[in-house]
């Protein structure tokens, strides 16, 4: 019997992904779980694999083909049987065609609601949602008559052009239109020509989502960093004590670890790090997940360590473990990159010594975490050499002012420097 493999539902607000490379042939014997491809979403990067054991009978997708999820990517099954076809009934045979787009509503004097049932992505979901857009009204020149980003942005500036000038609920919202097309206009007169010898480096999904996301950040939050210098002289004293224990259960204690336990701790004492904004409220989050940064091939991604107020030491070890391996690999999904509430980057891993980093939004703040290295330090007037780290932390202002970053920001300190 043959089997489909489609490119899954793999997380939320994953609408299509671009398959990287093959990692099997057509005619190749697989076995359940084997992967068989690479697929790059905006979000990271994943295999995807057989669920059965079988023959690989065809490839439908080309490597570098941008496909919607539910796409058919590949039949396996045994020598010789036939492959379905859009002609057998099988209309998503057809690569990347896996949902399709309901028709658009043209007139507007139509007053019948209608849901529209095509995919978008998040960014397109929250102007709409901003501007109180009616999607079935816009007509879309992405994939497949995907409503894209320009395409929101003009019916909205277009919709705003011709309102009349006493309509109160009109005039109430051009700024913010202005605002997305001035950035869009910019950006179009950036479009350089290339000069003879230069080289264009095409652009992935994860880069153009970091991108994004970090344009998103810097026009949300008003980000001020604030920067304290942690001795780790305790910090070291425990590790050394302690990592050969660690190692005898598998693990490998790393100063991160012990950065994260000082996160938890103070985010408990101090909730309001631990929060989201919200226009009716700062909204305190009860769960304590926190984001890791790991720098990966061609990009950037945090993967979140989920309820990290209920892990010791060594579980959050195991759980860092882990979690850095798999990002390094490749292996993680996309569930395991959401539902942080307050994010670590280590940059002194490559020698940084401190840096101003941008907020995940939706979260209140990011601690970085600068080289650890011996320093000449005064102390009680005497020279000491100690075991220093600069420690930067960027906030959300609307969120928190600086006596109440810094008070954090002391917390985390006074527990790396007095570790039992």
């Amino acid at each position: 019997m043959t089997t489909t493999i489609y490119f899954p539902e793999i997380g939320e607000g994953v609408i299509e992904g671009t398959l990287t490379r093959w990692l099997v042939k057509e005619g190749q014997t697989v076995q359940p779980y084997d992967p068989i491809a690479e697929l790059e979403t905006d979000k990271v990067t994943t295999e995807i694999s057989s669920e059965v054991a079988g023959t690989v009978l065809k490839l439908c997708v080309n490597e570098g083909d941008t496909v919607a999820v539910e796409a058919i990517l590949a039949y396996v099954g045994n020598p010789g049987e036939k492959i379905p076809s859009a002609g057998d009934g099988d209309e998503s045979a057809v690569p990347g065609n896996g949902h399709k787009r309901t028709s658009v509503v043209a007139s507007d004097s139509d007053q019948t609601a209608v849901v529209y049932k095509g995919r978008i992505s998040p960014v397109v979901g929250r102007i709409a949602a901003k501007h109180q857009v009616d999607l079935t009204r816009v007509s879309g020149t992405g994939r497949d008559g995907r409503v894209t980003k320009q395409d929101i942005l003009a019916y909205i500036a277009e919709r705003e052009a011709n309102a009349g000038s006493d309509d109160l609920e009109a005039v109430s919202q051009p700024a913010a239109v202005v605002e997305e097309t001035t950035i869009q206009e910019k950006r179009e007169v950036l479009q350089l020509e290339l000069d003879e010898g230069d080289g264009l480096l095409p652009m992935t999904g994860m880069r153009r989502a970091i991108a994004e996301h970090m344009l998103l950040s810097k026009r949300t939050s008003p980000h001020v960093t604030t920067v304290f210098e942690f001795d780790f002289t305790a910090v070291a004293a425990h590790r050394a004590a302690n990592k050969e224990e660690f190692a005898r259960d598998g693990v490998k204690l790393t100063y991160t670890v012990y950065v994260v336990a000082a996160i938890v701790q103070a985010l408990k004492k101090h909730p309001l790090a631990n929060s989201t904004w919200s226009d009716e409220g700062v909204i305190l989050k009860r769960e304590i997940s926190v984001g890791m940064a790991a720098a990966v091939a061609g990009g950037l991604v945090v993967p979140v360590i989920r309820q990290a107020d209920g892990m010791n030491l060594l579980g959050l070890a195991r759980t860092i473990n882990d979690l850095a391996q798999r990002a390094r690999n490749k292996q993680l999904s996309p569930q395991e990159l959401q539902g942080g509430t307050f994010s670590l980057t280590n940059h002194g891993t490559s020698g940084s010594l401190f840096a101003t980093p941008i907020i995940n939004q939706p979260q209140a703040g990011i601690l970085g975490i600068g080289k650890i290295e011996k320093r000449v330090k005064v102390i009680n007037d005497a020279i000491a050499i100690r075991p220093l780290a600069y420690a930067s932390f960027t906030f959300d202002h609307r969120i928190l002012d600086g006596a109440t970053a810094d008070a954090f920001v002391n917390t985390i300190k006074e527990i790396i420097e007095n570790w039992e």
